[in-house]
């Protein structure tokens, strides 16, 4: 992978009009050779997607913008974003919220951890050494996320700190091995039926350590839906099809 790899950070949208330019500033500032971003943004009411057009009209070269007429869920979105990066020629695709919880200032850290490892994939992680939540999190809130990734490496082994995690650096053929397109499942088990696609494939996965910031802007968007299928989603991929 040359210097000159074609990193594609993909951030879903939905009402985060306030963050995305804070966002596209921070990764601009990181100053990355063939950094670009693609904004996916699901018809997003507060205008999000007019946001994300005046940002690629100022930086044709450097944003991009996926609009879609359906919310029909993260893992959608990721895979929408993702098989277009893939499409127009990117090396490493980048996973990152649009609601400044991932740090954009370790991005650097995971390009350079793929270039230099055998990792097909690294996370941005809170459980590794060095990494952390954020304060702001009530003690219900730790125990849950805890719980969510003792749940997830129980049932499905991934040797993974941070199994939840959607802060992901992939190289592009890590993505293609495991056929992302075909993934189906939305919210944090998108994130887990990655992981263990990769894991199932005998792909590495580096962990890098983060300091996880609560959202500043806006609501979180984590469904009643969305948890349910998150906690059947370890017994799916254990005793579906790998």
């Amino acid at each position: 992978m040359g210097e000159l790899a074609k990193i594609v950070v993909v951030v879903p949208t939905y009402n985060e009009r306030d963050n995305l330019p804070v966002l596209a500033g921070l990764l601009s500032d990181l100053n990355l050779p063939g950094l670009e971003l693609l904004v996916v943004d699901d018809n997003s009411p507060d205008g999000t997607g007019d946001v994300a057009d005046e940002l690629a009209k100022e930086s044709p070269e450097k944003v991009g913008v996926l609009h879609r007429t359906a919310k029909d869920g993260l893992g959608r979105a990721y895979v929408a974003g993702i098989t277009r990066a893939l499409d127009e020629g990117a090396d490493i695709v980048i996973q990152m919220d649009a609601d400044l919880s991932h740090p954009a200032s370790v991005v650097p850290t995971m390009v350079e951890t793929l270039r230099t490892t055998e990792a097909g994939v690294v996370i941005g992680s809170r459980y590794v050494p060095g990494g952390s939540a954020a304060a702001e999190w009530g003690w219900h809130r730790r125990a849950l996320s805890a719980f969510a990734n003792f749940y997830v490496n129980a049932i499905l082994r991934l040797h993974v700190k941070d199994a939840t995690a959607g802060f992901k650096a992939w190289k592009a053929d890590t993505l293609r091995w495991i056929d992302v397109a075909s993934i189906e499942s939305n919210g944090y088990s998108f994130q887990v039926e990655m992981n263990y696609r990769t894991v199932k494939r005998g792909l590495k996965i580096a962990e890098v350590p983060i300091h996880f910031e609560e959202r500043t802007e806006g609501v979180s968007k984590m469904s009643l839906k969305v948890q349910l299928e998150s906690a059947l989603m370890p017994w799916k991929l254990l005793f579906g099809r790998s």
